[in-house]
């Protein structure tokens, strides 16, 4: 189930060069589960902008997006006070009834879906660590958002500007039971070499419509076609065909 609503800009900040963080005042009900996204109408251009939600309360939700192209930017450049023509509870989300012990792994824009899903983690009493993955420090967002949760956290840089040098498998330990992710390709196909225990990852995909009816985001696995901004964008791995 989604809605349609209008949403108030709280605040919109700078996190790094290019990655911004915006709060929305307006109804949440409709965001039921870690992992959902939103889908935000932008004046000038024909289809919406879908963004995975940070976080959310009664009355808030929190996105972290990166200026990547022309709709990005324009958000940038938002104020506080504007009003967005917004779509709320897209996708399914995670589901946290599969572990006790995760791994939480999100790589560069993927880290935003990571932290309510690692907030929701720790408050059902589950040993959370969590990695994220960035090229350089300067890319660094969220370290100590997720440390305040109460996880073991830790960070990877390509260019060993911080943290371990290298990828987020490089920092996997034994001592998990399943895990959660969310990234670029590249990086799943590495965690899908390197994990011991099933999970669920997070797909991005170019999305026309963001609820299920154009079928423009669909995807083969094995147990049939599925949309990914409906059926996903979480998959569990038995299911992919990589």
């Amino acid at each position: 189930m989604y809605k349609q609503n209008l949403y108030i800009i709280l605040s919109n900040e700078p996190l790094t060069k290019d990655v911004y963080k915006m709060v929305l005042v307006g109804d949440t009900e409709y965001i039921t589960a870690p992992g959902q996204f939103i889908n935000i109408k932008l004046d000038g251009k024909f289809l919406r902008r879908p963004i995975s939600v940070c976080d959310y309360n009664s009355e808030t939700i929190t996105i972290i997006y990166k200026v990547v192209g022309s709709g990005t930017k324009q958000m940038s450049e938002m104020l506080p006070g504007a009003v967005l023509d917004v779509l709320t509870g897209l996708g399914n989300g995670y589901d946290i009834s599969a572990s006790k012990k995760p791994l939480v792994i999100g790589g560069g824009v993927g880290v935003p879906p990571m932290y309510n899903l690692t907030k929701k983690l720790i408050a059902d009493g589950q040993e959370v660590t969590v990695i994220l993955g960035f090229n350089t420090k300067e890319e660094i967002f969220f370290e100590n958002e997720f440390r305040a949760l109460g996880a073991d956290v830790i960070v990877t840089t390509v260019d060993g500007s911080y943290g371990i040098k290298g990828y987020v498998t490089d920092a996997f330990t034994d001592d998990y039971d399943y895990f959660y992710t969310c990234g670029p390709m590249p990086m799943f196909r590495a965690i899908e070499a390197k994990a011991t225990t099933q999970g669920q990852y997070s797909f991005e995909e170019r999305m026309g419509c963001g609820f299920g009816a154009c079928m423009g985001c669909s995807c083969k696995t094995k147990y049939g076609n599925k949309r990914i901004c409906k059926d996903g964008p979480v998959l569990r791995r038995e299911e992919i065909i990589w």
